[in-house]
């Protein structure tokens, strides 16, 4: 049970890693608008999850056996730290991921805004009087 327990633990730490350097190429593309790339890594950032979770569904049980026997051994409790501090590590990232993606969409936003802003000021007319008026410059068809 000990070796399969740590076999399942070093493929969950390679899985988290994985997991870490995925995190850090999908910073990259956000920042740089590669809205194609970035699709294909969330699939396969999807994927990994799923595994996982599978694999964390598979470990608890025998980790909950194994503590009730006795302490968790030091080669399996170093494993455990291992993965969790590679958790926390991706958590970080994708507070991060997250943080650009919302800048992202203020900046769209703001842009936005600005591009309305124009269009106002570019159908701005005078009334006879020469006050600001906004609408069409020119007189409408009528039939």
């Amino acid at each position: 049970m000990t070796a399969t327990l740590t076999e399942q633990l070093t493929q969950q730490t390679d899985n988290l890693a994985s997991l870490k350097t995925m995190l850090d190429k999908e910073l990259h593309l956000i920042s740089s608008r590669d809205a194609e790339a970035l699709m294909t890594l969330l699939k396969d950032k999807e994927l990994l999850l799923g595994t996982i979770q599978d694999l964390d569904e598979a470990i608890n049980p025998q980790l909950l056996a194994l503590q009730q026997e006795a302490p968790l051994p030091e080669a399996i409790q170093t494993q455990i730290d291992e993965a969790k501090s590679l958790l926390s590590e991706c958590q970080y990232c994708t507070q991060v991921n997250q943080l650009a993606v919302e800048q992202g969409q203020l900046r769209l936003v703001h842009l936005r805004n600005l591009m309305m802003d124009v269009r106002a000021k570019e159908s701005l007319t005078y009334d006879k009087a020469g006050k600001k008026k906004g609408g069409f410059s020119g007189k409408g068809v009528s039939a």
